[in-house]
């Protein structure tokens, strides 16, 4: 299997639906950060508009396999000599297939090591929940979604860092902050 190279500026944001990830992505983009879309979204808008069924609720594996399929090219895209954030990682198809029932593929261990293994992860907050075309499940379908996903994480040996439940703004000091801190540490 070919993988991506590491990439150890590669930050995932991640949780359930629902929590406020795109915002957030967007805004760090405003701020001039390098952020990448959400694959698994992207790929639900094109299915449900050309009437397909690779969708999390029709067939979960063979979606699953698409999305980590895209996940490795967007990986392979990003730039090296910057930071990059991205709105979910390999890491969230193993929370995505276990919350499912379905077996995860070994293979997705390995490919996690392609981002920096500290994420950001969006908790569920019932206050900013909506759904959506390409989010419909409930607001505790979300929750029990999202531990699984943080769990696949913890699994794949990511510190993973949450992120508060206050506005945009504060969510992207948070991360920007963290990240100095962290950069501001000296070498071991």
């Amino acid at each position: 299997m070919l993988l991506p190279r590491p990439h150890l500026g590669a930050y995932i944001i991640s949780g359930g639906p629902g929590t406020g990830k795109t915002r957030l992505l967007e805004a760090l983009a405003a701020r001039g950060e390098h952020c990448c879309a959400e694959v698994s979204r992207q790929l639900i808008r094109e299915q449900t508009a050309s009437g397909g069924t690779l969708l999390p609720w029709s067939d979960l594996e063979a979606f699953a396999q698409e999305c980590v399929r895209r996940m490795r090219a967007q990986a392979v895209r990003c730039p090296t000599d910057r930071r990059v954030f991205l709105d979910r990682g390999v890491p969230d198809v193993a929370g995505y297939l276990r919350h499912g029932g379905r077996d995860v593929p070994p293979e997705l261990r390995t490919l996690a090591s392609m981002y920096t293994p500290i994420m950001f992860f969006a908790p569920a907050w019932e206050a900013i929940y909506v759904n959506d075309a390409e989010r419909p499940q409930t607001y505790e379908e979300s929750v029990a979604l999202g531990a699984h996903i943080r769990q696949a994480y913890q699994d794949y040996g990511f510190t993973v860092l949450e992120l508060p439940r206050e506005a945009v703004a504060a969510r992207v000091r948070y991360i920007l902050e963290t990240l100095d801190a962290l950069n501001a540490q000296p070498a071991a």
